[in-house]
């Protein structure tokens, strides 16, 4: 953490200022769980900082996954010709005022910033020796002020360094914390699977009268083509595996690490289950 290389300096020690800041705000307070409350607050304000990428890489996967169908039509008219595909795809594109690449951006900008938040919850929470962790978070912090003489990593009596693996001697209670995990992680996947509904309910958007008489011929072919049709289901099975399998992932990593990694993971989930349903209702409208 105190080495002065690139990756410190732009994301680990900006992220350990700002939780810091939020930490002592809150001892400041004297509100009680100190250190939750500063995960809590600092989460907020990194899914504030990062709402207009995430806004962008939401509605844009929402678009494409309304044009699905479209995008299937087209594939099972110009399956032998790729130029033709290529031109057709980037007409329905421009009609629609979607950008394919409008989703990737946001996200390969927040994936450098949400590692970094990962690597400071984990080496603040999972460092055993407090002493040690107060000097070396000291050594990188910007203002004076805001130096720690201790630190507290309870919140409402629980020690957010404890794993939920360690249920034996700690509580069995410690086992609803992956569970929570998944099951918050199972919800906002759902949330982000609306090309599944799309393709069964056979939802399509309209589109100009030109478009239409082009997708006449292909939708017949592609109703007709069970090559397509398999594809198509092959397709919405991994969907449904992927929404099956990442709680399970999310809930395995939360009972190996500290609390306080899921309190971040389940309050960064839950902003992002409230932006979701306020873009797939926009969406509706």
């Amino acid at each position: 953490m105190t080495d002065p290389n690139l990756w410190n300096q732009l994301l680990i020690w900006p992220i350990v200022n700002i939780l810091v800041a939020f930490y002592k705000l809150f001892e400041w307070l004297r509100v009680p769980g100190v250190m939750g409350f500063a995960i809590i607050g600092m989460t907020a304000f990194i899914r504030l900082l990062l709402y207009p990428l995430m806004q962008a890489q939401m509605k844009s996967a929402k678009k494409m996954s309304n044009l699905k169908p479209h995008l299937d039509a087209l594939n099972a008219k110009h399956k032998d010709d790729k130029p033709k595909l290529q031109q057709a795809q980037l007409a329905l594109y421009k009609e629609h005022g979607v950008n394919p690449a409008a989703g990737c951006l946001p996200l390969l900008v927040q994936m450098p910033i949400l590692i970094a938040l990962y690597n400071v919850f984990y080496q603040v929470l999972g460092n055993g020796n407090l002493e040690t962790l107060v000097t070396q978070l000291n050594q990188v912090l910007y203002v004076p002020a805001m130096k720690l003489t201790s630190l507290d990593l309870t919140f409402f009596g629980i020690n957010l360094g404890l794993k939920p693996e360690a249920w034996q001697t700690q509580g069995w209670w410690l086992l609803s914390v992956p569970v929570i995990t998944g099951l918050l992680q199972f919800w906002q996947s759902k949330l982000m699977m609306p090309t599944v509904a799309n393709t069964t309910n056979k939802q399509i958007l309209p589109i100009s009268n030109t478009t239409n008489e082009k997708m006449k011929p292909s939708s017949a072919k592609a109703s007709a083509g069970k090559p397509e049709e398999k594809k198509e289901d092959m397709m919405g099975d991994m969907q449904k595996q992927m929404m099956m399998i990442t709680p399970i992932m999310f809930g395995f990593f939360a009972f190996q690490f500290p609390l306080g990694l899921s309190l971040y993971w389940n309050v960064f989930g839950l902003f992002g289950i409230m932006q979701q349903l306020a873009v797939n209702k926009e969406n509706k409208g």
